[in-house]
């Protein structure tokens, strides 16, 4: 552990016959005996000039290949490759420029062990994501809330802008609680520095890939996490952006080169409308503004065209698994990137890691569109590799008209069903990452009108429908928020901070209502990790019947029965109506009540009831 740590840290100081140089490697080390293991060096000293500068590579099992003179002198780029003779140890790389010889030394490290099963572990139907922002979620940590030198000196917990002090050791002091809720996995909005002036807290404007934030503790606190979910037998998703860099990213302030990123004769925005990727009948210049056009003016497009580029993401990726235990990856603006490059990492990734899982932030406009971008059954010229998506699509088709439309032909519960009867269009539609809310979007208790009822419904359908299940923090004790502006949405959890006069995790100064509503998500948790069936078990469901949904989740050991009632009076609920999957059933077991029912029994309106059948 100390070992890979001095790594993380590492600036290699060397010197030459006349003064001290500091030299940067990208990534900051590789490890012996990979698969990947023809690796590209990104080489930097900004007060060097390296245009014409010789390299030489000296350590057994090791080759340069090549070596890249680029446009901007800081740097110089390195092909080599380590064969399977080379031993983990310090790599010499001798750079001799105008007359004088830089030695510095590159760190290549022994792999981490038990590779799929302590880490690299992927993602399945029987998981349950809690998604989290770092610095809203707990402060365990005061002494890192400002770390002098970085340009976001804030901290004021009563503006919705700026930091708050959440850190890596907060969510190491509440593990327990996301046991508590089922949670088999953590996800957090991205760990990596972001060196802005400002909105530091949400992470997603990197300015060193090679760099864990330091407000969250660094790269000690980060591996010291790891280590913790993996000891409770967790998960760790890290959120990474290929997309785009922060403006102030080293590799945009002092670029390689121009063609790094995506350039315009004008600052050029993105119009967000995937349609023009694959649309038969599209333009060229909609399908690039769509790829190559920024996403904010602080958030630069990376050129994936460029290899070099592409080689640096990638390697950052596996660099990312292999020394933080990632276990899989949440993949910031999925869409917005180019796909064909997207295809190769992914495959990079999952020929090192073969049980790595990745799933996009596709959000989009239909389920037709949402497919294009993963592993599909759609016979087009592109083919997605990219496991799952976050399926927007049956939230804002489904889940939410569900709970918020009246019913009729088109409308309420019957989009619920249609979306799901969709699923055709994907390989594996259990891969999808279903969800309520995000970082992103309004909360889900003010999604409904703040009605508790539809909550608790959405919340039931969550843990029980088919896919991977993420909750996102607060809404378990009903945290409220309108997405416009965001900051609303991303209020501080509480109990995080010492002195919260409400604490969520002990439940001291909740209200009985939200103590109710979190005891909920904690049975539908605990029943969900007990639950063969709501796993891993097939999904098949009924046409709704004026509002009356009935669906079912069924291996060879359990049946349970989901009944969602969107109606406005009670209805009766005949087992007999389900034969297909309640034959051989005498009633069922309602799995918060512990009530037994017979064959019939009634559901009061806007609820939903999970059911174990029994024999």
């Amino acid at each position: 552990m100390k070992k890979v740590l001095g790594v993380l840290l590492f600036m290699v100081t060397v010197t030459s016959s006349l003064l001290a140089q500091t030299v940067a490697f990208y990534p900051t080390n590789w490890f012996a005996q990979m698969k990947y293991n023809k690796v590209q060096v990104l080489i930097r000293a900004t007060d060097q000039n390296f245009k014409n500068a010789s390299l030489k590579v000296n350590y057994p099992g090791v080759t340069l290949i090549k070596t890249y003179h680029l446009e901007n002198g800081h740097y110089l780029a390195a092909d080599i490759e380590i064969t399977a003779a080379a031993k983990p140890g310090n790599i010499s790389f001798d750079i001799n420029s105008d007359g004088k010889t830089i030695h510095a030394k590159w760190p290549l490290l022994a792999r981490r062990k038990n590779r799929g099963t302590d880490f690299a572990q992927g993602l399945s139907s029987a998981d349950l994501v809690y998604f989290l922002m770092p610095d809203r979620f707990s402060n365990g940590d005061p002494s890192n809330d400002r770390v002098a030198g970085l340009k976001d000196q804030s901290l004021n917990r009563d503006s919705i802008y700026l930091r708050h002090g959440g850190d890596f050791k907060g969510v190491i002091n509440h593990l327990d609680y996301l046991q508590k809720l089922g949670t088999t996995t953590l996800w957090m909005t991205p760990v990596i520095e972001n060196d802005m002036p400002n909105r530091t807290e949400h992470g997603y404007a990197a300015t060193d890939n090679y760099v864990i934030e330091k407000r969250y503790g660094g790269e000690k606190a980060y591996l010291a996490l790891s280590d913790s979910l993996h000891h409770k037998g967790m998960k760790l998703v890290q959120d990474i952006v290929y997309n785009h860099f922060g403006r102030f990213h080293f590799l945009v302030q002092d670029a390689p080169a121009k063609d790094w990123l995506h350039q315009w004769p004008t600052y050029t925005q993105t119009h967000y409308r995937e349609q023009a990727i694959f649309d038969p009948y599209h333009s060229a210049a909609d399908e690039r503004k769509m790829i190559d056009g920024w996403f904010t003016t602080e958030m630069p497009d990376i050129n994936h065209e460029n290899p070099m580029v592409e080689k640096y993401l990638t390697q950052n990726a596996i660099w990312s698994v292999e020394t933080f235990g990632v276990d899989a990856f949440r993949v910031d603006t999925y869409k917005y990137c180019n796909v064909q490059v997207m295809n190769r990492l992914n495959k990079a990734l999952l020929d090192e890691y073969p049980k790595i899982f990745t799933y996009g932030e596709c959000w989009v406009d239909g389920v037709s569109s949402q497919a294009y971008f993963v592993e599909n059954n759609y016979n087009i010229p592109f083919k997605s590799n990219l496991i799952a998506t976050s399926d927007f699509s049956l939230l804002f088709g489904g889940i939410l008209p569900a709970l918020n439309e009246s019913n009729n032909w088109n409308n309420g519960i019957i989009k619920l069903y249609s979306t799901l009867s969709q699923d055709y269009l994907y390989k594996k539609p259990s891969n999808n990452v279903i969800f309520l809310d995000n970082h992103d979007m309004t909360r889900i208790l003010s999604s409904v009108g703040e009605s508790v009822a539809k909550a608790k419904m959405a919340y039931s359908w969550l843990y029980t429908c088919r896919g991977i299940p993420q909750l996102y923090y607060g809404s378990e004790v009903l945290m409220k928020g309108v997405s416009n502006p965001d900051g609303w949405v991303r209020l501080d959890f509480p109990g995080g901070w010492e002195g919260d006069k409400k604490n969520a995790f002990t439940e001291n100064g909740l209200t009985k209502e939200e103590s109710d509503f979190l005891h909920h998500i904690q049975l539908l948790g605990q029943y969900r990790k007990k639950s063969s069936a709501l796993k891993t078990g097939a999904f098949m469901q009924y046409l709704p019947d004026n509002g009356l949904y009935v669906y079912f989740r069924y291996d060879k050991g359990q049946t349970v029965m989901c009944v969602m009632n969107t109606d406005n009076k009670d209805r009766k609920v005949h087992l007999s109506n389900y034969q297909e999957r309640t034959q051989g059933f005498k009633g069922g077991k309602n799995i918060e009540t512990g009530i037994t029912n017979g064959s019939e029994f009634s559901i009061p309106a806007m609820t939903m009831q999970v059911i174990e059948l029994t024999k």
